[in-house]
């Protein structure tokens, strides 16, 4: 019975203390009715619609911004082994000898390396576009919903290919749609696996002195024969990829040995939320 006595004296001294906060809420509350019957019905109406309007638009734009894309592509010249790699990373399946590709794969699924972890991941839209050169206007469908953009180079076969390789990257990294949303890239170094293939410093070394040579040569045409909607690099300096307004990286992989970390950990860092 004296515990409850307590207790109640302390409710009491809550009470008495809360007292005056009640008394100014409801000064407040009171002073704030008076002033909105005071204020003419029309412009009262009109604050509330520009407070809802305000809301909803707030709203959109945290909706619209964490709405991400999941979508990846996979692009290159033809023989970089983009479909070998697209099913290593699809199922981790390997496939013998060359695939070359007509129509574009894709498949919306979870990274082979982590379905083998028991952990959640978000599932991925991955589309291998075809390398052929007739067939590029594809990548057009697919760039304005991608969320990052792997370039396959065969990096065995890499010198009689450069100038081709560094040609097509210059046109995807000077679109518009790559650059406005700043679509990072990563150049892919496929075949690692093989002794004679070229590293990965080499490539990029050897890829920006192509596009530093295609970037003097195309800025030497009129502007009415230009089909590229931005220029590359900055005036009177050696190109860099370092220059773009997206990033862009360079990593090695290997379709046929499944060793595809970095393609991964780059897609994830696409992706993820």
């Amino acid at each position: 019975m004296e515990g409850l006595e307590q207790w109640k004296d302390q409710l009491e001294q809550l009470k008495s203390q809360l007292e005056p906060w009640k008394n100014q809420l409801e000064k407040c509350l009171h002073e704030a009715i008076e002033y909105l019957n005071q204020i003419p019905p029309v412009q009262l109406y009109a604050a509330i619609a520009v407070l809802l309007i305000s809301t909803l638009l707030l709203l959109s734009i945290r909706l619209f911004k964490h709405a991400k894309s999941n979508t990846v592509m996979l692009t290159g010249l033809s023989g970089s082994g983009k479909t070998v790699l697209f099913y290593q990373l699809r199922d981790g399946s390997v496939h013998q000898g060359t695939i070359t590709s007509m129509e574009p794969n894709e498949s919306t699924i979870v990274l082979n390396s982590d379905s083998n972890k028991k952990r959640k991941s978000k599932p991925v839209h991955i589309v291998d576009v075809p390398g052929h050169s007739r067939l590029r206007p594809k990548l057009d469908e697919f760039l304005p919903r991608a969320a990052g953009i792997v370039f396959v180079v065969d990096s065995l076969e890499f010198l009689p290919n450069c100038h081709l390789a560094s040609e097509y990257l210059y046109d995807i990294l000077t679109k518009a749609s790559v650059v406005k949303k700043k679509i990072p890239v990563l150049i892919c170094c496929n075949k690692n696996d093989k002794v004679t293939a070229h590293t990965k410093e080499f490539i990029r070394k050897q890829m920006e002195k192509e596009i530093d040579k295609l970037r003097a040569s195309r800025s030497a045409i009129s502007a009415a024969d230009i089909s590229n909607d931005f220029t590359l690099g900055v005036p009177e300096e050696s190109f860099t990829f370092s220059q773009c307004r997206n990033k862009v990286t360079v990593a090695e992989s290997s379709g046929l040995t499944g060793e595809v970390g970095q393609v991964e950990q780059f897609i994830w860092e696409c992706v993820k939320p």
